[in-house]
């Protein structure tokens, strides 16, 4: 026997995540209480009439439609459906349990069976949880007495008192089946929930769930195959009694998957820890590094300033001795006084020249250091995009490969990548491009992300080479860059135009596609012009068509892509003037330029 305690997990309905109450079986053999279902079709309806915005139902927080789910109202709406009925009416329900759309018919809810063993177990299990706690008498007046029978036909809880007054002894009543005290009653018949008066006889092997005669008659399972209900029973029973037998004797191979599994745990959290540790030990060799880096060049700006500060230092104090009674002026004015010319001249001379260049330097004043440190401006662009990009290296994700052949390059850029085993193992891709530029090379990257394998780029420059480079993420593990390619835009801007369908076109002779943007020859005339050439040497012949706008002055890019199958193609331009001759002599004399 299993304990109760646990199969809690398979008591949880997947919508709210409490235990069922009345679940009902959808489609897909999924249980969903029966409150829920309404709910989220109810939901459905609303987050439609909010104009198709993610919402929640006000009256039942714990249900919550996901965006994914969003993109289904359109279809719940285009079955005409009205706002404000008190039954939900939608028939497409997206199943909280396998995340699909399900079928639910015309009868809606209406056409669910109630999973009335499940609802037993449920119950077994909540009285297992509150074995203390009594249920309560329903008919008692105030204070309830403790109920000790529940009647099945009266789907309600009685003490002895009550059941003998409203079951009287008889009475049809006093028939009625009463069992221990529970809150799940059950009916005695199943009935079928699309004939309401009509019991379950059979079951569908097709649809998976009990149906009644009419059903099989006229209804929708009108040419599935089924079987008796007691054949179905029978049969479903003795599958799961041997699943279940095959299960308990594989125990020991589940236990030991279980023990697999929590060492598998354990490893997990060892080799987590262990990662942080070398993360942690990888940064902190790059805080020693940049703390490294700081101290240096802090040093060399105090160094660089005390050096500055002594030159200004010295000076200020030579313009100060420039003052009267200071400096080198006093001691000037003092050698004046000195009357014994041979002792004056002896000092004078030296002193003369002190003057002298004291004298130049007033004249052309210039200071003895710079005041700004603009050389210790430290230039962190480039180490800031390496530790921008800095993230973990896997292996395990593969390189993308730029296919230069898919990409085009121009007034947009179509830039495809793929990658060599053919496996979209990453999430999402990063896109970088810059255009090279001779004259400054550390020209930043400009970055866009792509959730697919090709990306159109807009507001390029005429004439410009350009280089792309892609990368692969799945979480914070990221690919190594692809290998970066260069391609060019065009030398003018492009100048896109459709055929002309109208003025000279021959239909009979070529045929165009609905967009206008190729043109073919019909089957047989290529032959036709082959055999023409054979015979007279040369093409007398040829079918034109032009295109539906003409460039009258500028610089222009055009291209046409000729395919490979192709005997004779001419492309060039005319002028105006020279349509109508070109279309009403067709003679291969003189081709467009």
């Amino acid at each position: 026997k299993v304990a109760i305690k646990g199969i809690e997990r398979e008591l949880i309905c997947p919508a709210c995540k409490e235990l069922f109450t009345h679940p009902l079986i959808l489609p897909c053999q999924h249980n969903v209480c029966h409150k829920c279902v309404k709910e989220i079709l109810f939901s459905f309806e609303d987050s439609f009439a909010d104009g198709g915005s993610e919402s929640s139902n006000q009256s039942s927080p714990r249900i919550r439609i996901s965006a994914s789910s969003m993109d289904r109202i359109d279809r719940i709406n285009r079955s005409g459906r009205k706002r404000n009925s008190l039954t939900p009416r939608s028939t497409l329900f997206p199943c909280p349990g396998c995340q699909r759309d399900i079928d639910l018919g015309e009868r809606g809810i209406n056409g669910l069976f109630r999973n009335f063993t499940l609802e037993t177990i449920v119950e077994r299990y909540r009285q297992a949880a509150r074995a203390a706690i009594a249920i309560m008498c329903d008919f008692c007046k105030p204070p309830p007495q403790e109920s000790t029978k529940s009647c099945m036909d009266c789907s309600a809880s009685y003490c002895n008192e009550c059941f003998k007054m409203h079951h009287p002894w008889g009475t049809v009543k006093a028939q009625h089946e009463y069992v221990g005290p529970t809150t799940n009653f059950r009916p005695k018949i199943l009935m079928c929930p699309e004939h309401e008066m009509e019991r379950v006889n059979m079951y569908c092997e097709i649809c998976r769930r009990p149906v009644c005669h009419l059903c099989k008659l006229g209804g929708g399972h009108a040419n599935h195959r089924v079987t008796t209900m007691s054949t179905a029973y029978k049969t479903l029973k003795e599958k799961l009694s041997k699943d279940i037998e095959y299960l308990i004797s594989k125990e020991s191979q589940v236990k030991a998957h279980i023990t697999q599994l929590d060492l598998l745990l354990k490893e997990t959290e060892c080799n987590s820890e262990r990662a942080k540790q070398e993360a942690s030990q990888s940064f902190e060799k790059l805080y020693h590094v940049l703390e490294e880096k700081k101290s240096a060049a802090l040093r060399a700006i105090e160094t660089s300033k005390n050096i500055r500060l002594e030159k200004l230092q010295t000076q200020v104090e030579e313009y100060q001795g420039l003052l009267e009674n200071n400096g080198l002026v006093g001691y000037a004015q003092e050698v004046l006084k000195e009357t014994d010319p041979s002792c004056f001249v002896q000092t004078a001379k030296q002193l003369h020249v002190r003057i002298q260049k004291a004298t130049e330097s007033l004249k052309s004043f210039r200071p003895a250091a710079e005041t700004t440190f603009e050389d210790f401006v430290v230039d962190t662009a480039k180490q800031e995009d390496i530790l921008g990009d800095l993230s973990f290296h896997s292996n395990g994700l593969e390189i993308p490969e730029i296919n230069e052949e898919q990409s085009r390059m121009y007034n947009k850029a179509l830039i495809c990548w793929e990658c060599p085993g053919k496996t979209d193992s990453a999430d999402i891709y990063v896109l970088e491009y810059h255009k090279l530029n001779r004259e400054d090379e550390s020209v930043a990257w400009q970055k866009t992300e792509v959730c697919g394998k090709s990306k159109v780029l807009s507001d390029l420059d005429d004439d410009s080479s350009y280089a792309f480079r892609v990368r692969g993420y799945k979480g914070s593990i990221c690919s190594p860059w692809s290998r970066e390619v260069i391609l060019r835009t065009p030398p003018a801007p492009v100048f896109s135009f459709l055929f002309d369908d109208k003025c000279g076109y021959n239909n009979e002779h070529l045929q165009l596609n609905p967009r206008r943007t190729s043109v073919e020859s019909r089957a047989g005339f290529p032959l036709l012009l082959g055999a023409e050439r054979l015979q007279v040497g040369c093409y007398t012949t040829l079918d034109y068509i032009i295109g539906d706008t003409g460039i009258a002055k500028g610089k222009h890019f055009w291209a046409f892509h000729v395919e490979a199958y192709s005997y004779l193609v001419k492309v060039g331009v005319v002028p105006s003037n020279k349509i109508q001759k070109l279309f009403h002599n067709t003679h291969d004399v003189t081709s467009p330029r």
